[in-house]
């Protein structure tokens, strides 16, 4: 993908949601919310401080990561259905991602 986001935006791609539950019954694509959980593909270069200095992001790409229900912006890229979002609508970095499907 040739798409490199600016400054402090990240470019995310949703982490499909479970089609059951964990007492096994099937949810509907109807009654599914979008999943807050990402994986991250791109980052921007980082935000400038007030010395003019270039501050890198906390984020990289490959990172798991938790954002907010209404964050970001969904575009369409190369036929994929991703997000852009600021640094600061990530809530945090997943280090076992099998943590967030058990709480």
């Amino acid at each position: 993908m040739n798409f490199r986001p600016l400054h402090d935006r990240v470019l995310v791609r949703r982490v499909t949601a479970e089609e059951k539950t964990a007492g096994g019954i099937i949810i509907p694509d109807t009654a599914k919310e979008k999943p807050q959980e990402g994986e991250v593909i791109a980052v921007g270069s980082g935000t400038i401080n007030e010395k003019g200095e270039v501050r890198p992001l906390d984020v990289k790409a490959g990172d798991r990561i938790l954002f907010g229900k209404w964050s970001g912006t969904e575009v369409k890229l190369n036929g994929e259905e991703l997000l852009i979002m600021k640094e600061s609508d990530i809530m945090g970095i997943l280090d076992n991602p099998s943590v967030a499907k058990a709480a």
